[in-house]
């Protein structure tokens, strides 16, 4: 028998020896963390969602001050009738040129646009001379007439750089792109001052669209008042829940107190290692305080089931003490670990949920299963002590009498094998990343990824992929064989049919070619001289008064290019697809010139590549350590390697159809999906294990192993339900009240890991301890007030 065993049991000689010295503790420390409280904020940190030991964004990181980051802000305009090439859509473009140029924290070197100060007009002089201008300057022309916008047209369509990238084919869009450093970012700020500058443009007959990962940031915050209304929805709902099932003071105040203490406890917890609540990630923090609140419901139950055989209230609450707190911290522990190893990954935001969730979720032993009962065993006594549960209980009696019986058990195990079998194909259609265009933390028709979907309809792309070509010499990029290299690279990259368009170095030099041959056409290659290469790279720069001319293409030391390829979105499929091309050119090609490397990966669809990596990692270690480490801790708790085989059962189970549903639901798994899962599995598991503790205590009481299954399907199942609806009505209102589409979806995918875990709780577990027998449930004996195995000796007598 286990000593682990003895030592829960001998806790409660301890603490109810002294119940109002430890409750006043406990309250102090409530304070405590109380206070702490003011001091959380609640924003999003981009930083939090990259893995920063992943060397697609060390590369980020490396670059994106010179090239560029993931935080980009893009702008479309679209005209209904006509085209762009009139005086007042050009006006309008500079205006909101200039507004994303005056943005907080933007990056005015790399800030793109057809109306832009770096986007210029370049031409040979009759001298000689390589002369520059930008396409249009309302201080100089502010407004054009005929022949003059008939020239600006002709001049953007012979400049692939700007038509097809900033001017759209059609001739009725225009792009304006700009680069937020990443260090200076305030997405509130960015965000109010977008929407102010799109409120205050709106032109008939013109539509402006944003998109971009600061626009997203921003959306999000929009919602958090939102998020406050549905907390005090979620609040009251479970107030509501706790009348009609108790209709007893102490079983509504006493569930109501444990989530507001372990709320407060999670809460100061966070403040003191000086974290952040992501709106992204409160669907967690909810779930762990309902859980709470459901084992306070399992105690006040069993403390009324006692309280009437006992007849005092000391006694039952004593008594609901040892029998619920070995299962409970079981529960609780599962809980925690599945919380805990969600560290083991590589991107912060899910680090830093593991560490305060796994201590929120560890201090309910504390601040529930503890205090509740010595809660309990000072207040007064109450007179009504009966619960009346009627046609549920009678269902459940019938559910009992079903999983006792082996024809029974039989044909319910036989049912979980097709659900297996069904999971796993469905399982089958789970992609990692995100499965479908646009954002999916909002819905798809929000302004967000409506603007998306029209910038994406009229441009190659908004999603950015950079590939870094370096040389080990300064000024290497100017030989021409690393030029040809770059342009088999890009060649090889528009052999993908979504790949929307390319820009790079050798775009550059083609063009700066053949303009300085009379325009001829024939000179659009490169040239065969380093010298030569270097003299066009330098004309450029001579022909822009403006500084760092070249910064979009290559760094000052000319070491590295950067190699740009375009996509209208970032799924999971696109990106595989993008990377592997990559990977499969550098493996053929990428020696083929010495000194020359290429480096994976940069902007929002190389930093997307690096997150969905190190989720896959993270899913491929921290789903089955859960798995693993539950069955581990099952088994030591019960002294049984079967018990361990039974929780590992349920836990397949409910995992395998939560896999299956998200298949079919497309919900991907990304970096959001990932926490979910595995908390999912750790709150669940706790019904499979008050379930199979009732039973084995019951054996003890009636011997009958058919008894003692209906016996505890008749009351923990019943527990097992009303916390079940209570866990669901904690997170089910971000189901219809949520305006994010995430956490719409997040909860949807808790709310079917939950009922998947309560149908393997009242159905799967007691139908194998039915038919199997378990040695740990049949052959058990009382020692020292511990239920504890027979030897073998013993079950043979």
């Amino acid at each position: 028998m286990s000593r682990f065993t003895h030592f829960l049991k001998d806790i409660d000689d301890h603490v109810f020896a002294y119940p109002k010295l430890i409750l006043a503790i406990l309250l102090a420390i409530t304070a405590f963390f109380a206070a702490q409280i003011p001091a959380v904020k609640m924003y999003s940190d981009f930083a939090d969602l990259l893995p920063q030991e992943h060397p697609y964004i060390q590369l980020h990181n490396e670059i994106r001050d010179n090239f560029g980051g993931a935080n980009v802000v893009v702008v479309g305009i679209e005209v209904k009738e006509g085209t762009i090439f009139n005086n007042d859509a050009l006006a309008l473009i500079h205006r909101l040129t200039q507004s994303v140029d005056s943005l907080p924290g933007i990056n005015h070197n790399l800030v793109t646009s057809l109306t832009h100060r770096t986007t210029r007009k370049v031409w040979l002089s009759e001298e000689g001379s390589v002369l520059s201008e930008p396409y249009y300057d309302p201080t100089k022309k502010p407004i054009l007439n005929e022949q003059e916008m008939a020239e600006l047209k002709t001049a953007v369509l012979a400049n692939p750089r700007v038509y097809g990238l900033m001017v759209s084919p059609d001739l009725k869009s225009a792009l304006i792109k700009g680069q937020l450093n990443e260090g200076a970012l305030d997405y509130q700020k960015t965000f109010d001052q977008i929407q102010e500058f799109r409120d205050r443009e709106q032109l008939e007959g013109v539509e402006i669209h944003v998109t971009g990962q600061p626009m997203l940031v921003g959306w999000v915050y929009t919602y958090i008042p939102q998020i406050v209304q549905i907390f005090l929805f979620t609040i009251l709902f479970m107030f509501v829940l706790l009348v009609v099932y108790f209709r007893r003071l102490y079983g509504v105040l006493i569930p109501m107190m444990g989530i507001v203490v372990s709320a407060i406890w999670g809460i100061g917890i966070l403040s003191l290692l000086g974290y952040n609540l992501d709106p992204l990630t409160l669907v967690i923090p909810f779930l762990i305080s309902a859980r709470a609140m459901s084992h306070g419901i399992q105690l006040v139950e069993r403390y009324y089931g006692e309280l009437a055989v006992e007849g005092d209230s000391r006694t039952a609450a004593r008594m609901t003490f040892d029998s619920l707190f070995r299962p409970g911290s079981l529960g609780v522990v599962s809980d925690a670990v599945g919380l805990l190893l969600i560290s083991l990954g590589s991107i912060p935001i899910n680090t830093k949920l593991s560490y305060y969730a796994s201590l929120w979720a560890i201090c309910v032993i504390v601040n529930v299963l503890l205090m509740v009962p010595l809660l309990l065993s000072i207040l007064p006594q109450p007179k009504n002590i009966e619960i009346k549960h009627g046609k549920i209980q009678k269902l459940l009696s019938r559910v009992g009498f079903l999983v006792s019986g082996r024809s029974g058990a039989i044909g319910i195990l036989s049912i979980a094998v097709l659900c297996f079998v069904a999971g796993g194909y469905g399982s089958s259609f789970v992609q990692i990343g995100e499965s479908e265009p646009g954002s999916p933390l909002l819905y798809p028709d929000h302004d967000y990824n409506l603007s998306s979907k029209a910038i994406n309809t009229s441009f190659p792309g908004s999603e950015e992929l950079y590939i870094i070509a370096r040389t080990e010499e300064k000024g290497g990029l100017k030989k021409p064989e690393v030029i040809k290299s770059l342009e088999n690279l890009q060649a090889h990259m528009l052999n993908d049919p979504e790949m929307g368009g390319a820009k790079g170095l050798p775009d550059l030099i083609r063009q700066m070619n053949r303009l300085l041959h009379n325009n001829d056409p024939r000179y659009n290659q490169v040239p065969h001289d380093e010298f030569y290469v270097g003299g066009l790279m330098f004309a450029y720069m001579a022909s822009s008064p403006i500084p760092g001319a070249l910064k979009e293409f290559v760094n000052p030391e000319e070491t590295d290019a950067n190699m740009i390829f375009y996509y209208k979105d970032h799924q999971g499929g696109t990106i595989r697809r993008a990377i592997h091309m990559v990977k499969e050119w550098i493996a053929e090609h990428g020696d083929d010139v010495e000194g020359l490397s290429f480096h994976l990966a940069g902007g929002i669809v190389g930093v997307t590549a690096a997150i969905n990596e190190a989720v896959f990692e993270t899913n491929q270690i921290v789903i089955p350590m859960v798995l693993a480490l539950i069955f581990v801790f099952v088994m030591f708790f019960y002294g049984s390697l079967h018990a361990g085989w039974l929780m590992f059962l349920a836990m397949s189970f409910a995992t395998i159809l939560s896999y299956g549903y998200m298949g079919i639901m497309k919900i991907g798994i990304n970096v959001n999906t990932v926490p979910i899962i595995a908390v999912g599995i750790g709150v669940g598991i706790d019904y499979s294990i008050y379930i199979m503790d009732r039973i084995r205590e019951e054996m003890l009481r009636c011997k009958s192993l058919p008894e003692a299954v209906i016996r505890a399907i008749s009351t923990t199942g019943l527990a097992v339900c009303v916390t079940a609806g209570a866990l669901i009505l904690g997170v089910v209102m971000w189901v219809f009240l949520s305006d994010l589409r995430f956490q719409a979806d997040a909860a949807l995918l808790l709310v079917m890991m939950l009922i998947f875990n309560m149908v393997a709780a009242l159905f799967v577990v007691p139908s194998w301890i039915t038919l199997f027998k378990p040695r740990f449930i049949t052959d058990i004996k009382l020692v020292d007030g511990v239920i504890a195995e027979k030897s073998a000796m013993e079950a043979a007598e």
